[in-house]
């Protein structure tokens, strides 16, 4: 597969940000201008919240708070400018607490919805909350790793409910295990100008090798997207080179289809928030500062509609 060349890259990089206003006509971005969002952060209100409790099929319950309040806090001290809340499991299609997340977040928060393709109510309900949240929602997220709570890989429902969030202006997101992207292929190819945000790099540690390339072979469409995120901690998983995965996903996908995301959990402060940036950051020092960047949050400004 041909891969863009850094000179190539460097040229569309650059007209890129100056539709964005990003790149000033003496040929230099303004370091103040360019955003840093975060576009992986979930947010729970703990297990004996009342007001927003987990559901019912939800398969796990985090015991501990981390609010919104405490997401902006940490991302004012740790230089973080926007986040997008990834609705997490847990609430299943209950939307409440995520809906709680923008009405303090105001214009610094984001978020991706769950429905589920074999729920007759999905797509008439994510229709609702997209029109309750105009601007707000931005992805509809997919799981495949639970082998008993598969999407309907070869049923209708799958195929419209795209077609619905598509309708409505959202991104796919997709985080499964690499041995089901076979099953989201066909869709990712039908709808060609719907962007596909894959979470976690595509979870490369959980594949065989046949299985990862299979994902790998997903820049070859113009319309997916890789998030850098989840990466491994390497005192638990010395084995697990996220440096060699990193750079193969750079020449692939190029900094113009990557974004970043994640640092923010229960046991997080600002300082470690930071430093998970920096960790990410070091994977890409082979960037020029233009091109991390756009990782680190212009990519995401123009895929999400955060303003200037």
């Amino acid at each position: 597969m041909k891969h863009t060349t850094r000179r190539e890259f460097g040229k569309r990089s650059i007209s890129s940000l100056a539709a964005l206003g990003l790149f000033g006509a003496e040929g230099a971005t303004s370091q103040k201008q360019l955003p840093i969002i975060d576009t992986h952060v979930h947010c729970f209100a703990g297990i004996k919240n009342k007001e927003f409790p987990y559901h019912k099929e939800g398969p796990y319950q985090p015991e501990a708070i981390t609010s919104p309040q405490i997401l902006l806090d940490q991302m004012t001290k740790a230089g973080v400018d926007f986040a997008v809340v990834v609705h997490p499991e847990p609430y299943q299609d209950d939307h409440r607490y995520l809906e709680y997340c923008f009405s303090i977040g105001k214009k610094q928060l984001k978020g991706t919805c769950l429905f589920f393709a074999d729920r007759d109510d999905s797509i008439r309900l994510m229709g609702e909350l997209v029109k309750r949240n105009p601007g707000k929602i931005v992805a509809l997220r997919f799981h495949a790793y639970n082998k008993d709570k598969l999407p309907p890989f070869e049923k209708p429902q799958l195929r419209n409910l795209w077609k619905a969030a598509t309708e409505l202006g959202l991104n796919i997101q997709l985080h499964f295990e690499p041995r089901y992207a076979p099953g989201f292929e066909p869709l990712i190819k039908e709808f060609s100008k719907t962007k596909v945000i894959i979470d976690h790099m595509g979870r490369p540690f959980d594949g065989t090798t046949e299985e990862n390339n299979r994902v790998l072979e997903w820049a070859k469409f113009d319309n997916t997207i890789m998030k850098v995120s989840s990466l491994p901690d390497t005192k638990m998983f010395p084995d697990r080179d996220a440096g060699k995965v990193i750079k193969d996903l750079v020449n692939r996908f190029t900094p113009k289809r990557l974004i970043y995301g994640g640092g923010f959990d229960d046991k997080s402060d600002s300082q470690s928030y930071r430093a998970y940036r920096e960790q990410t950051k070091a994977f890409l020092k082979a960037l020029s500062p233009l091109e991390q960047s756009m990782v680190f949050g212009v990519n995401a400004q123009r895929l999400f509609g955060f303003e200037s």
